[in-house]
């Protein structure tokens, strides 16, 4: 098993990667669904025991990807911010941190259902936020997976996750990619989010993600 595996979908090249995106040669662009940055500090907000750090966890493992992999863009499939509380000034500060290591990236975000509720990014972070779809060669880079007339949709918003079954009763849940005729889904960046099991339809294609690997489930 490897950390990224190459497939064709809709004429075009993608690379799919155990860390949870994709990378788009052709347009030298890394897609990033579902952070939801601040989800913890929100969480914190409302009085529940959560993790520290997960901020800066997501930030490490972007750095990570966009060291290994020549990208002259990032675009986030929406839902960047988790809340209005995701402001926090801990928050904002690991961004504009991580930002300012990065100068020359350019950003985009597709505004997702928690990005309506979260507000914009600041200004300070340099991001250019835009409605849904984004075109970029055979896809249309969206956050809700609802299908576009001409192009290959690839969304996030649904977190999709998948079931293995094992010898014994065992069972093992993890990210995936799931690959459909029209509409593609990413897993969940963002290390503190939930799942959503889903069902393979005739025709798909399964790729789950897990121990820094990547690999077709059959």
């Amino acid at each position: 098993m490897k950390p990224w595996l190459s497939i064709e979908l809709a004429g075009a090249e993608l690379y799919l990667l155990a860390d949870k995106a994709i990378y788009y040669p052709a347009e030298r662009a890394l897609l990033i669904a579902d952070a939801h940055f601040g989800k913890a500090a929100a969480y914190r907000k409302l009085g529940q025991p959560v993790p520290h750090g997960t901020t800066e966890s997501n930030l490490q493992r972007l750095d990570a990807l966009l060291d290994a992999w020549p990208c002259d863009r990032l675009i986030f499939l929406g839902d960047f911010l988790h809340a209005p509380e995701s402001h926090a000034s801990g928050t904002l500060s690991a961004l504009a941190k991580w930002r300012a290591r990065h100068t020359g990236l350019s950003i985009t975000l597709i505004r997702g259902n928690h990005d309506k509720r979260a507000g914009d990014p600041p200004e300070r972070l340099e991001i250019e936020v835009v409605t849904e779809p984004l075109l970029a060669g055979p896809y249309a880079l969206q956050h809700e997976p609802d299908p576009h007339p001409t192009h290959h949709v690839l969304a996030g918003h649904v977190h999709p996750a998948y079931r293995l079954y094992g010898m014994g009763r065992q069972r093992l849940r993890l990210p995936c990619f799931y690959v459909q005729q029209k509409v593609s889904l990413l897993p969940a960046f963002g290390a503190f989010t939930g799942g959503m099991n889903i069902e393979r339809a005739h025709g798909s294609r399964v790729f789950v993600v897990g121990d820094d690997a990547i690999w077709e489930a059959h």
